[in-house]
C-alpha cells in the first residue's frame, strides 16, 4: 500500500469511520442506478443504498441550515443515475451528485429534519460490486448543530489557478480579468433541452468562458484568469478567493439561468445590491445560493457585524466603480447585436459579487427557459457578438476609470 493511500484512508477513517477494506479500492468506480435508492425508515428516519461497481474511499459528515449528509467519494461515475429515481421517500427532499474537485465526486442529501448517521458500511464482494448503506435516525436540533461541520483538508478544495505572471517593473501592466463560469460539477446550474439535445447551463457557460477569455487576451489590453477550468465544483466563497490571490482588477460572473415562468429573455447585468431591483433577480440571487449551500458548501463562517461594517465601507469606493462598468457592459453588448433584457441593468445580493475591494458583475447572458435565448446560447455566431460586446464594455470601462484615477491624483 503507497504512503499516499494509507494517508488518505487514515484521514477518511478519522472523518467518517470507514472500513480498513476501503484502503484497497482505486477509482473510477461505476453506480448501479438499480441498485441505488434513498427510502424512509422507521420514527422518521432514512436510509440510503448506493450500488456500486466496486468499493471506493469515501468519508461523510453533516452541514446544517438546512440540515445536510454530504458523502465524498474518490471517485465515482454518476452516469445514469437520476434523483427522481433515487428518492422514495419523504425525510430526504432533494438529492445533487456529481464531480466535486478533480478525482472527488459528492452526493448531497438534504433533509427534511436533524438527523445523526446511526450505521455506515461499504461492502463488497472481492473485486467486484459493492454497495454503500448508510441509516440515519432523529436528532435533536442542538445535537446536530453541535455535530455538524465539514472537516478541514485541502485535498477536498479546487485547485488554486496560477497567477498570471507580473509584468517587470517599470513596465505598463494589463489588468486582470477574473472570469467566472457560473455552477460546475455537482451544481449543473439551469438545465434545458436543445436543438442538439440536453444542454447544462454549467457546460455552455464554462465554454463561452474560455471563448470570451480568447477574445480578452487577444485584443491586447487585458491578462485573464478563470475561476474554474473544468466540470468541477467552487463555492461561492472560493470564486472571491481565487479573485483576491490572482489579484484581479475585474470579476466577471457569468451565467446563463432559468425562470419557472418561462417570460424572461434577453442578457442582463447585475451588480450587488442588498435589495434586489425586481421579483427576478430576487430569485436568481436566492437560486445561484440555494445552490451552493445544497452542492454541500459550509456558509456557517458568514460575516459577523463588525465586519460587515468594514465590508460596506470599504464597497463605498468599489460600489460606483461596479456600477460604471455595468453600465458599459449594457451599452457594449447592445451595441455589438446581442439581444438584451428590456431591463438589462438590474442589482440583487449575489453572494459572488461580495468582494468588496474589486469592482464586480454578474451576467447574465440569457435564460435556458427561453426559446430564442437558449437557440442564441448555442450559436457560436451570436456567442462571438455577446463576447465582442463584452469586450467593448471592459475597454469603454477601463479608459474611463483610469482617466477618473488620474483625476483624483490631481
Amino acid at each position: 500500500m503507497s504512503s499516499y493511500k494509507a494517508l488518505l484512508t487514515a484521514a477518511l477513517l478519522a472523518c467518517a469511520a470507514v472500513p480498513a477494506a476501503a484502503a484497497d479500492f482505486s477509482a473510477l468506480a461505476r453506480v448501479i442506478p438499480a441498485d441505488s435508492r434513498i427510502t424512509d425508515a422507521r420514527r422518521g428516519g432514512a436510509s440510503m443504498r448506493l450500488g456500486l461497481s466496486q468499493g471506493v474511499p469515501y468519508r461523510l459528515y453533516t452541514l446544517d441550515q438546512p440540515p445536510r449528509l454530504v458523502l465524498d467519494f474518490q471517485e465515482v461515475d454518476w452516469t445514469g443515475l437520476e434523483a427522481a429515481a433515487l428518492l422514495q421517500g419523504d425525510e430526504v427532499k432533494a438529492v445533487q451528485f456529481g464531480t466535486y474537485v478533480p478525482g472527488w465526486s459528492r452526493l448531497v442529501l438534504e433533509l427534511a429534519g436533524p438527523m445523526k448517521v446511526a450505521t455506515a458500511a461499504l461492502t463488497t464482494d472481492g473485486a467486484g460490486p459493492a454497495a454503500l448503506e448508510v441509516s440515519l435516525v432523529p436528532q435533536s436540533a442542538e445535537g446536530f448543530a453541535a455535530a455538524a461541520g465539514a472537516p478541514e483538508d485541502a485535498r477536498w478544495d479546487a485547485e488554486v489557478p496560477q497567477v498570471p505572471e507580473a509584468a517587470p517593473e517599470g513596465a505598463a501592466r494589463p489588468p486582470l480579468v477574473v472570469l467566472d463560469p457560473g455552477h460546475g460539477g455537482i451544481d449543473p446550474g439551469a438545465e434545458a433541452e436543445g436543438s442538439h439535445g440536453h444542454v447544462a447551463e454549467k457546460d455552455l457557460i464554462l465554454g463561452f468562458a474560455y471563448e470570451l477569455s480568447d477574445v480578452l487576451v487577444r485584443s491586447g489590453r487585458f491578462r485573464v484568469q478563470l475561476t474554474r477550468s473544468g466540470d468541477y465544483f467552487v463555492s461561492l466563497e472560493k470564486r472571491i478567493a481565487l479573485a483576491h490571490q490572482a489579484g484581479a482588477d475585474v470579476f466577471v460572473s457569468l451565467h446563463a439561468d432559468s425562470l419557472a415562468d418561462g417570460r424572461a429573455h434577453g442578457a442582463t447585468v447585475h451588480v450587488l445590491s442588498r435589495d434586489a431591483s425586481d421579483v427576478a433577480s430576487a430569485k436568481l440571487a436566492e437560486r445561484h445560493d440555494r445552490a451552493d449551500l445544497l452542492a454541500g458548501a459550509d456558509l456557517s463562517a458568514a460575516d459577523d457585524r463588525v465586519t460587515g461594517i468594514l465590508l460596506d465601507l470599504a464597497r463605498q469606493e468599489t460600489q460606483p466603480r461596479s456600477e460604471a462598468l455595468a453600465r458599459e457592459l449594457v451599452k457594449g453588448m447592445a451595441k455589438a447585436g446581442g439581444l438584451m433584457n428590456r431591463r438589462p441593468l438590474r442589482r440583487a445580493s449575489f453572494s459572488v459579487l461580495k468582494a468588496a475591494d474589486i469592482p464586480s458583475v454578474l451576467v447574465e447572458l440569457g435564460f435556458l427557459s427561453s426559446e430564442r435565448d437558449l437557440a442564441n446560447l448555442q450559436n457560436p455566431a451570436w456567442r462571438e457578438k455577446i463576447a465582442a460586446g463584452i469586450r467593448d464594455g471592459l475597454i469603454a470601462w477601463q479608459e474611463a476609470d483610469t482617466a477618473k484615477k488620474a483625476l483624483v491624483r490631481q
